[in-house]
């Protein structure tokens, strides 16, 4: 056999770059065919019915969607003990199903192996030869290799690739931004910065005079997008424009596509290699928010790309006035959004990115629904009718009038809906039984302040003071940090705001402060364990966060990543110096109260030591659960067995709660757990009552909790203590919801 490797890459990424499904099973029996040098490859789909559908042959003379019963025959077998299957001849097995109407007869041997997604076979891959001879075990183990490989693509491939697309048929996304919308697509194909070309600069003088010319004609680009959108947009959407605006002034940008330009590269590859060398940056991290960030740098490269080229996008279908649009596209941006009149587009769909990327944050503020990294739909045309359902994350393609007439009830119930939930926003969150839940809100942007006060925040409960120095070339100075501290602080006046200490490291890297060679960087030099070895960092921080909130008496400091009485000892002292100096100078302050994040699972179990040296605890859900259940929410391999709700993680959150409550400690809770009805009912139950979330979700959980009794959610937060996996957590407190009337039934 040749390099397995090279054979194995030229295989994948030739199927991955195909368009259709015709082509992608066509090419994949073709190719292994081939590099095994067998008479038949063979691929089958395993159906809803559990029937083996045979998607594509080399070698087979078989009807379209031939197929096998459910669990017959060699493939069925396959199936069942999801194991290669090698044999010299096939016929004499007692499993072996002669595929009707093939000359499959004539075929002596047979390998089949598995392709395996999430525990499920989805697949069978299948190679036969003339010869009665077993297949090698360097040729076998080929097989059961590419198998893998191919899974992902294959799980794409419905059983019938070669039928046109049926009415209805719904794809799974990322929920951006909630609500539903009726409309034609409109695709949105700009410049892509990943794809911007290599070139060679003969003349880099005059190139990075272009660049300049560049960067002052995309921010007038920038500001006439603003226009566009028109006079009334909200303060959040014109704070995303004006951060465009910073970062094309950012000295490191503008220097690093500098430095390619003089190293050789003309503009657009200077624009290419400095623009992805940022963004990977924070496409290399776990923690969601920060993640996104990523899409941000692109999205501002494909501006720069676009501006430089001449190329604006245009309208590719025929609309009338009275269309409604739902904007699709690999990623959607801001200068798309702006290109169709705001009482038109009526929904935001993305092939890549997340919840909380640039566009869901527009989509929320333009009170439009979205959804975000539903996959790269080919087949997709522009001028066709979609739903894109807002609330379970679905896109539904060419529904028919039965669908949508459906859809249209849910538009108009929801829009009263929306309007309720406005009349609540200053009203506070109070169960029918009388009992109050603090409802907060968690930034780090400017831009997410306006929302989470026109939405009813209470404060603020968890301000991840690391995003501001993610936008800086440089450590931002003691001056710097007073400057976006007081925006947050003054925006939330009389209210309180828990900023957390910087928390780089691990997941979470600074352009300017790169942490290298850590074998594991989740359990690595991050949080306090960082900032109390780069002690300098931490006082100017602690010094600016005092200074800006002054007299205020609204600033809490929280401490990330805290597993030690002693790092918690010795941010005390710091915070005593640091008062005191501050008192010397001439400043007049509060002295802020001080808490930590219970996220590490060995502070679990030392809150009765900590309660000496500290004011409250702040759970941080989303840290706290992936180290109890060793998993990454964030990796497509075991996302699906990740649940906040999961027993464990229950029980550890009850412990805190009951553990702070003796030694009478505040306790508040901040993550994803808080944007979740189910387990927002459980932590009411255990007893939790000042819980921070995403600002969209903020009106709709203050809705249920006014809808719910307390007495009940300690009912269901008991039995649920009782159950063995998340799943009958669910199934426990849904029916719940359903019943006060938060969920349809």
């Amino acid at each position: 056999m040749k390099n397995v490797l090279l054979e194995l890459t030229r295989i994948v990424q030739a199927v991955a770059l195909l368009n259709s499904p015709q082509e992608q099973v066509k090419t994949i029996v073709d190719s292994i065919s081939q590099v095994l040098r067998q008479d038949v490859c063979s691929l089958f789909r395993i159906d809803d019915e559990g029937k083996a559908v045979l998607l594509a042959s080399h070698g087979l003379i078989a009807d379209d969607y031939a197929s096998l019963p459910a669990g017959q025959g060699l493939v069925g077998l396959v199936v069942r003990s999801k194991r290669p299957l090698n044999l010299a001849n096939a016929a004499i097995h007692p499993d072996y199903y002669d595929l009707q109407n093939s000359n499959e007869r004539q075929f002596k041997s047979f390998c089949g192996v598995p392709l395996v997604r999430s525990g499920k076979v989805i697949g069978v891959l299948v190679v036969q030869s003339k010869l009665a001879r077993q297949l090698s075990d360097a040729r076998e183990a080929f097989l059961v290799t590419l198998g893998s490989q191919l899974t992902m693509i294959v799980d794409d491939i419905p059983s019938h690739a070669q039928q046109p697309v049926a009415s209805n048929k719904s794809i799974s996304g990322v929920i951006g931004a909630p609500g539903i919308a009726v409309g034609k697509t409109q695709l949105c194909v700009g410049m892509s910065v990943q794809n911007a070309p290599d070139g060679v600069c003969d003349d880099p003088a005059a190139e990075i005079r272009s660049l300049h010319k560049l960067l002052l004609a995309t921010r007038k680009s920038i500001e006439m997008d603003k226009q566009l959108l028109g006079q009334e947009i909200p303060e959040n959407v014109a704070t995303i424009f004006d951060s465009y605006a910073k970062f094309l002034a950012d000295s490191s940008y503008i220097n690093k596509i500098e430095l390619e330009i003089r190293a050789g590269h003309w503009l657009p590859g200077a624009l290419r290699i400095t623009t992805l060398y940022f963004a990977n940056i924070f496409k290399a991290m776990d923690d969601p928010y920060l993640k996104a960030r990523h899409e941000d740098l692109e999205h501002l490269g494909n501006k720069l790309l676009e501006v430089w080229s001449g190329k604006r996008g245009k309208i590719s279908a025929n609309y009338s006035e009275q269309d409604s649009i739902i904007l699709v596209g690999m990623q959607v941006s801001v200068s798309d959004i702006a290109s169709i009149p705001p009482a038109q587009l009526a929904g935001i769909v993305c092939f890549e990115g997340s919840s909380l990327s640039h566009s869901a944050v527009l989509a929320h503020a333009l009170g439009i629904p979205a959804l975000m990294g539903v996959k790269e739909i080919k087949d997709l045309q522009s001028g066709e009718v979609v739903v894109v359902d807002g609330y379970s994350g679905q896109l539904i393609l060419r529904p028919a009038k039965a669908v949508l007439s459906e859809y249209w009830q849910i538009f108009r119930r929801d829009k009263r809906h929306r309007k309720t939930l406005q009349a609540l926003r200053d009203k506070e969150a109070i169960t029918t039984d009388g009992t109050r839940v603090v409802l907060m809100v968690n930034t780090g942007l400017l831009a997410d302040i306006t929302p989470g006060l026109k939405n009813g925040a209470e404060g603020v409960g968890l301000y991840r003071t690391e995003i501001p120095f993610m936008q800086h070339s440089s450590f931002p100075s003691e001056g710097e940090q007073i400057e976006f501290y007081s925006e947050v602080l003054s925006a939330y006046q009389d209210k309180p705001v828990y900023m957390r200490t910087l928390d780089i490291g691990g997941d979470k890297q600074l352009p300017y402060f790169p942490i290298l060679h850590e074998e594991n960087p989740a359990l690595g030099w991050r949080g306090i364990r960082l900032t109390l070895d780069v002690i300098q960092l931490l006082v100017t921080q602690v010094r600016a966060m005092i200074r800006a909130a002054g007299k205020r008496g609204n600033l809490y400091i929280t401490l990330p990543m805290i597993s030690s009485l002693d790092e918690i000892l010795k941010f005390n002292e710091l915070l005593d110096n640091v008062c005191k100096e501050l008192d010397s100078e001439g400043y007049e302050f509060t002295r802020p109260k001080l808490g930590i994040m219970v996220e590490v699972p060995a502070a679990i179990s030392q809150i009765e030591n900590f309660r000496e040296h500290i004011d409250f605890l702040s759970i941080g859900s989303n840290d706290l659960s992936q180290y109890l259940l060793a998993m990454d929410r964030n990796n497509a391999r075991v996302a699906n067995r990740y649940d906040h709700v999961h027993p464990a993680v229950l029980h550890e959150i009850n412990r805190i709660v009951r553990t702070a409550s003796r030694c009478e400690l505040p306790v508040s809770l901040c993550g994803e757990m808080g944007s979740d009805p189910v387990a927002v009912v459980l932590l009411m139950g255990m007893g939790v009552r000042q819980i921070s979330m995403s600002s969209a979700m903020l009106p709709d959980i203050k809705s249920m909790i006014r809808m719910l009794k307390i007495s009940r959610a300690k009912s269901l937060c008991k039995r649920a203590m009782k159950l063995a996996s998340a799943q009958q957590i669910r199934e426990l407190v849904e029916p719940e919801l359903r019943k006060i009337g938060y969920l349809e039934s």
